[in-house]
């Protein structure tokens, strides 16, 4: 009787024998001359005819049929003998290498879709004036109006913001933002100031976009600042609201206890975070300032700024959630001119954020009192600098959170 073969188990049990290549699996079988199997003339290691010669090793009983595949399994195939794959096309769809690349690709695609969607949901205004207006100008100059349109507002909202009934848009916020070589500069224009408004001789700026919308509110803020205005942007109350719900509220920093009953605000002093409701209501309070419009103006600038440093930061591009909820606020309550392309909107909203930063200036036109009678010497001089795209030299003497001289 031989040694038992090494590549068997203890002694002449049969095991599997793998080769070198993992793909193909061999079962060693010695060759029999007598049939074999439940088809064949004796069963499996039983006696068989009467053989000449010498006699074939015999294996033992328990053994199944050794076998001699002449080929490995197909491309793609698995261990089980299977062919066509048995699954594996996911498991390589699956490796890091090919999934890390298809994800991105989503993604990217992904962050396109949804500012291509919202596109469609902005409402377009003709908001070039007739007539003669300032020659072109270095950089881009967008006229920034927060209207009081309850469009989109429910009437439990209405009534939660305080924002009552009235129909019509009046304009409760006008900004000026310049963009282009130097620093990004955001000039706030009360909506008390007493100017010439074409045809409606001199009275309140806010009664231009009440006479004649923003065409007439262009036309009006050119002639008195000789500034072109390029693009025309609209947010209204609901827009605003929830903007600053859709990133998860906004910091605020009041310098004293505000309590406004007409703007349905009860705040501490201080930094604290603050939902679309409150954030509403403490850049349309006046009334608990001394100052009013010159206060308000200077907390809208504030809000916006937090606005746009929130939307900026990478969780609302990480996040899809946030990303989508962003951009279909902002759209939702959107009015823009029919001239404004899809480039110059991001533009303006990622350097809103700017102004309000390190690297921009921010300021009231400037004042000559309370009153909100502009200053005209200093003011020509901020517009000037706006006009020749020389925000670099702006100083503080023009350029004043208030819009005070100090």
């Amino acid at each position: 009787m031989p040694d038992p073969d090494p590549r068997r188990g203890d002694g002449g049990d049969y095991q599997w024998l793998y080769g070198p290549d993992d793909d193909a699996t061999k079962v060693v079988r010695p060759p029999s001359s007598q049939p074999t199997g439940p088809y064949g003339a004796a069963p499996y290691g039983g006696p068989g005819p009467q053989q000449t010669g010498p006699a074939p090793q015999q294996q033992p009983s328990n053994l199944p049929p050794m076998q001699f595949p002449d080929q490995r399994p197909p491309a793609g195939g698995s261990r089980s003998g299977r062919s066509g794959g048995g699954g594996g096309w996911w498991r390589r769809w699956l490796r890091p290498r090919r999934l890390i690349p298809l994800l991105l690709g989503a993604w990217l695609v992904f962050l396109i879709a949804v500012p291509i969607w919202a596109w469609g949901k902005i409402e377009k205004v003709d908001a070039t004036p007739d007539g003669e207006r300032p020659a072109e100008q270095g950089g881009t100059t967008y006229l920034l109006v927060g209207s009081d349109s309850r469009e989109g507002l429910t009437a439990a909202q209405r009534k939660e913001l305080r924002t009552g009934d009235a129909e019509g848009r009046r304009t409760d916020t006008i900004m000026l933002m310049h963009v282009g070589s130097g620093p990004t500069t955001l000039v706030s224009i009360p909506r008390d100031s007493i100017v010439p408004i074409p045809g409606y001789g001199r009275t309140k700026i806010n009664a231009a976009y009440a006479y004649g919308g923003p065409k007439l509110l262009v036309e009006t803020l050119e002639q008195s600042t000789g500034v072109r205005i390029d693009d025309y942007v609209e947010i209204g109350f609901g827009g605003f609201v929830n903007m600053v719900d859709a990133v998860g509220g906004v910091e605020i920093c009041p310098k004293q206890r505000i309590k406004d009953k007409d703007a349905g605000l009860n705040i501490k002093k201080g930094c604290q975070e603050v939902d679309g409701a409150t954030a509403l209501g403490y850049a349309r309070s006046r009334h608990t300032y001394a100052s009013q419009d010159l206060q308000r103006v200077q907390s809208q600038r504030e809000v916006l700024g937090a606005i746009a440093g929130e939307v900026k930061t990478p969780s609302t591009f990480l996040n899809p959630f946030r990303y989508a909820g962003v951009v279909s606020s902002a759209t939702g309550s959107l009015r823009i001119g029919d001239n404004v392309g899809p480039l110059s909107l991001g533009r303006f909203a990622w350097n809103l954020s700017g102004a309000m930063g390190g690297s921009g200036l921010n300021c009231t036109v400037p004042i000559a009192d309370a009153s909100v009678r502009w200053d005209k010497k200093r003011a020509l001089e901020l517009f000037g600098y706006i006009k020749a795209d020389e925000t670099d030299k702006i100083t503080k003497a023009v350029c004043t959170k208030d819009g005070l001289q100090h």
